[in-house]
């Protein structure tokens, strides 16, 4: 991705280093370089401060450390090596690639299956024996002792998610959904993929859950099955690869994109048993790029997914994994009960779907500025984001023990079939602190694991099973405890919380309703469950999909589709989804499919001539020009010229040629290997096969620093029409820039390349270049501020 000049990229330097080691620190601008405390932001002002020119290069906000981020090579790099690869590849290498391909889907499914197998099996087990043994407390009278031994468990789960994130894998906190995105969009975001990520997102995903903190592991999950793709695809770790012959097909961009959509499927299955819901999370929400052969591939992952899961249910099923197996595919099933409609019915329906667009985009506003308030705390140290996580611990153990001794006891229904009260870890009539015959319905949502309280509050055919205080209650709390515990330093999911949420307002209005509706309680938690996701998150196809997976009752799709619509056009009249919000708090440069109104106002030569001033390289340059150009540019693009050309018949003499864009990192391989010419001249074919493999440029490490060169070899020459990309994609100067935008973004470009309108003998065959900076809205208002007065919202969804 293209930069500006050497100095603003070391302003950006000293901007980083100035910020605290790891705090989620923020970028230079002219009040940072006046001395200003970086950690007096106001909570209006952008946590990424970006310089105001056109191709400003923003920090990004990964983990807890700030780092320059760059696009990655989608785009096919077609080069003589590519070409000369292409066409000697055998039919039996053509099909060991498409093998492999279907092999690592099946390993990315079983994998993922296995490993949230492992940590939902770890997850009931601690969360279950914690909680009998406070329950045991309470029965014996021992309040104090029940809660020393409750909130002290939940304090040192926490405490070891958070040391895990903050010392040895920032990039494992929070979901990671939105870094996802980033990625499938062509954001390189730096060690989100890594070994050490995956393993601390496992450990601190058990650790948080189990702690009883208001997160699930649903987001954690898709991050994991994403981990495991991009660990097959490149062969291990960084440091310990495996130098396997067939792996080196997938030693490119490309292909690995492919395998972390197979894996964000995989890991969005695992979470909800849902294998069609993964596939068209990964279409609707995660995935820029889409084609019928990758939605073969993610749904065959998914069915690995399913495989694996439905063999350690059964194998569970028989009490030997603990207190792990309740259940089956479908987590929270009502398919018991027969839905009837009335024309009554729709008023409740549309007023759930209002209901959640409003409280879903309240929540991302909210939630918008709690993240602006954790970045400040965060800045201040490592220890200080442990203290926020063990502060958020407490308070949550205090609510979920306490509040229930608040409500009153509910006798016991005799004409119920369910066991009524009980002190196990799962029930719908938990007997808490009350005498036997009556059980505490507050306690019955809140002493539990968030799956079991799922599914206690979309319980079915008990019609006054929740007090309405006790459901106010438990809305309120799981409101409050959802905009402060996302944001801590552990692995954490949006998900679920979301759900507690929505099914506590949607089961309230079910109650309201009483006899002037056919539909039952617990199906109205399920709407209003639907309904606050879909005002937050904007999901619509797959989020339908998902909760028909999760309940198992079809007769529900009708109403459900209804408040799903209904709760995401009211969000987006509001604000942003949650993840756009997240992913601007970032700083990663997401292209939305969708240009603003104001951009068909304005051309690409018109951006171009706002840049500064084009570095372009001759086919065969010297050697001290490419040195000087890396070193005082961060461009990662160059456009390659060749000036003295035999003009084709009917063009004038002096006519320049675009040979096409070669790459810094392809550059830096080129002088490391001191590919060399004494005299000025073009190098044949087969001298190039000699040295260099197409593998060579597949990888991007390396800078211009550790080359050393000769002042000999300075004054020699390099052949560059060998290593450059003879058909880059070009835009006249005349396309406006929504177009451009909207190109860019489909093709999946690093660079885009403007071309003049007219041609003249002597005039630049290539006016300018293009990168995903410089197509973002914010980085044009800067250069142009007259548009600001035409801004306005230009997602037409």
């Amino acid at each position: 991705m293209e930069e500006d000049s050497k100095q603003q990229h070391a302003e950006e330097e000293e901007a980083a280093a100035a910020a605290h080691s790891n705090g989620e620190a923020v970028g230079a601008d002219k009040e940072e370089e006046e001395g200003r405390d970086p950690e007096s932001n106001s909570l209006h002002e952008p946590l990424l401060k970006r310089h105001r020119t056109l191709s400003a290069s923003p920090l990004a906000l990964v983990g807890a450390k700030v780092s320059h981020i760059e696009s990655l090579d989608y785009e096919i790099n077609e080069n003589v090596l590519f070409k000369h690869d292409w066409r000697s590849r055998s039919k039996a290498q053509v099909l060991q690639y498409i093998f492999l391909k279907w092999s690592l889907a099946c390993l990315v499914g079983l994998l993922t299956g296995i490993i949230a197998t492992t940590i939902n099996l770890a997850i009931e087990n601690i969360a279950g024996y914690k909680l009998l043994a406070a329950v045991y407390f309470i029965e014996k009278e021992r309040y104090i002792t029940g809660f020393i031994l409750f909130a002290g468990v939940n304090f040192v789960l926490t405490l070891m998610a958070a040391l895990l994130c903050v010392f040895f894998a920032p990039t494992a906190a929070g979901p990671g959904i939105p870094e996802i995105k980033a990625y499938l969009n062509g954001v390189d975001t730096p060690n989100m993929f890594g070994a050490s990520t995956l393993i601390v997102k496992i450990i601190g995903s058990i650790g948080a859950v189990s702690a009883g903190l208001d997160l699930g592991k649903e987001g954690p999950l898709v991050h994991i099955g994403a981990c495991i793709s991009s660990l097959l695809g490149q062969g291990g770790t960084d440091n310990y690869r495996l130098r396997w012959r067939w792996l080196r097909y997938f030693n490119n961009d490309r292909d690995r994109r492919d395998l972390i959509t197979c894996g964000a499927s995989a890991g969005v299955c695992a979470a909800f048993r849902a294998p069609v819901g993964g596939v068209l999370f990964s279409l609707e929400e995660v995935a820029t790029w889409w084609r019928s052969a990758l939605l073969w591939r993610t749904f065959f992952s998914t069915a690995m997914v399913v495989v694996v899961l439905r063999a350690f249910i059964e194998y569970c099923s028989t009490r030997n994994c603990g207190l792990f197996g309740q259940g089956g595919l479908i987590m929270f099933d009502v398919s018991n009960v027969t839905v009837k409609y009335k024309v009554m019915d729709a008023i409740p329906v549309i007023v759930i779907g209002v209901i959640g667009g409003l409280l879903g985009s309240l929540y991302n506003h909210l939630l918008h500025k709690v993240l602006r308030l954790y970045n400040l705390i965060n800045q201040k140290g490592k220890m200080h984001k442990v203290l926020l996580a063990l502060t958020v611990s407490l308070f949550t153990s205090v609510c979920l023990y306490g509040l229930p001794f608040l409500a009153k006891c509910t006798k016991c229904d005799p004409s119920s079939a369910s066991v009524c009260p009980t002190n196990s870890r799962s029930g719908n009539f938990k007997q808490f602190n009350c005498p036997d015959g009556y059980y505490n319905d507050l306690a019955t949502l809140l002493t539990t694991t968030n799956d079991d309280a799922v599914r206690n509050i979309f319980s079915t055919n008990h019609p006054s099973e929740y007090h309405t205080t006790s459901l106010l209650i438990f809305f309120v709390l799981y409101c409050i405890l959802g905009l402060f515990t996302f944001g801590i330093a552990v692995p954490s999911g949006l998900f679920l919380p979301i759900i507690l949420m929505g099914s506590a307002y949607g089961r309230l209005l079910g109650m309201a309703m009483g006899s002037y509706t056919s539909i039952d309680e617990g199906l109205y938690a399920v709407l209003g469950a639907a309904s606050l996701m879909s005002g937050s998150m904007r999901m619509t196809v797959s989020l339908c999909v998902i909760f028909l997976e999760l309940t198992n009752n079809l007769l529900l799709l009708p109403i459900t589709m209804l408040v799903i619509l209904i709760a995401k056009s009211v969000g987006d009249c509001i604000n942003p989804s949650i993840y756009e919000i997240i992913l601007e708090l970032k700083g990663l440069p997401f292209l939305d499919a969708h240009p603003e109104p104001w951009m068909r106002n304005l051309t690409v030569g018109e951006l171009a001539e706002a840049k500064p001033s084009l570095v372009t390289l001759c086919g065969i340059e010297k050697v001290s020009w490419i040195v000087d150009v890396l070193r005082n540019t961060t461009h990662n693009g160059f456009p390659v010229v060749d000036e003295e050309i035999v003009p084709p018949v009917g063009y004038a003499a002096g006519a320049r040629e675009l040979h096409g864009l070669i790459l810094r990192a392809h550059l830096l391989q080129v002088l490391n290997k001191k590919w060399f010419l004494p005299e000025k001249r073009r190098r044949d074919e087969w001298e190039v096969r000699e040295n260099f493999s197409w593998i060579d440029f597949a990888e991007r490490e390396g800078k211009i620093e550790e080359v050393a060169v000769t002042r000999e070899e300075m004054e020699m020459y390099v052949d560059l029409h060998p290593f450059t990309n003879t058909t880059p994609y070009t835009v006249v100067e005349s396309m406006s820039v929504a177009k451009a935008m909207v190109l860019f973004r489909q093709v999946g470009l690093r660079h885009m390349l403007i071309v003049p309108k007219y041609q003249a003998a002597g005039a630049s065959p290539v006016v300018g270049i293009l990168t995903r900076q410089d197509l973002r809205a914010y980085n044009i208002l800067m250069a142009f501020p007259h548009l600001e007065k035409s801004k306005g919202r230009g997602h037409g969804n």
